[in-house]
């Protein structure tokens, strides 16, 4: 039910192992902590790691009269979590579906979780573009303000498969607030000096080739590491570290597009 929800940011990656979920629940927690009222919908039927990043595993959903209840992360329900690996008796459980069947779920996913009202509801969506993400954009065509964020990494293979990422969204109409470059460098937790372990540049790179946004470099910061599985934002516990610098510019630019609206 997405007829309450102001405005929809969907995380997308050309290939998986680029840290999208962890974008997609950095960036939900950095909202809710800003005040906004949020939901997080993990639509990555074969690898739903949102529950155990925000420390939400074996939380049961439950159906309501308008639907599924979200799992929600607090008491004022500022925060609430929908993902299939609600639904596994196990974190070991595989999803062994055809595509109809995952498109089905997610059809479901959109339509029948009784988010009430939300000021933003972020979508961890599958790596690449396939019948999962097909599905995702013909249920969103009706809601106004929805946008893409897409996340690479340095290396070349990563860039290469945003640029398929960026026609995605341009031959399906969202419009793409930029690109967020995750695992830039690895930086040092005790002099916070950072190390190209990979290449860098790519993602701001591919961002001025392709006339989009760039969000920022997120670098390998151990610090971060040790919060997935604790469901805290990095903006509260690490406030002055790069990723935390990086989330809230990233809140502060949803807020401006949110009121000045976004082009494709």
């Amino acid at each position: 039910m997405l007829e309450q929800v102001n405005r929809v940011i969907l995380v997308l990656s050309g290939k998986g192992g680029v840290g999208k979920s962890t974008v997609s629940t950095q960036l939900a927690l950095s909202l809710k902590e800003n005040g906004f009222k949020v939901g997080l919908l993990d639509i990555d039927l074969c690898g739903p790691s949102v529950p155990y990043i925000l420390n939400l595993e074996g939380q049961n959903v439950h159906q309501g009269p308008e639907g599924w209840i979200p799992v929600y992360m607090d008491k004022e329900q500022r925060l609430g979590v929908m993902s299939i690996g609600f639904l596994l008796s196990s974190r070991n459980d595989a999803v062994v579906w055809r595509g109809p069947k995952k498109t089905s779920m997610i059809k479901q996913f959109l339509e029948d979780v009784c988010w009430d009202k939300l000021d933003y509801l972020v979508i961890d969506t599958p790596p690449g573009t396939s019948d999962e993400h097909i599905t995702v954009m013909e249920n969103l065509r009706g809601v106004p303000q929805c946008a893409a964020i897409l996340v690479t990494t340095p290396q070349e293979v990563a860039i290469e498969d945003v640029r398929k990422e960026i026609t995605f969204c341009r031959k399906t109409g969202i419009p793409i607030l930029g690109i967020i470059e995750n695992m830039s460098g690895y930086e040092c937790p005790n002099c916070s000096e950072c190390t190209n372990i990979f290449s860098s540049g790519g993602g701001k790179s591919l961002a001025e080739l392709s006339k989009i946004p760039f969000l920022g470099s997120v670098p390998i910061d151990p610090r971060v590491g040790k919060l997935a599985g604790q469901g805290v934002a990095a903006v509260k516990e690490l406030p002055d570290s790069t990723t935390s610098k990086v989330f809230t510019e990233l809140v502060r630019t949803l807020a401006e597009t949110s009121t000045n609206g976004l082009t494709s």
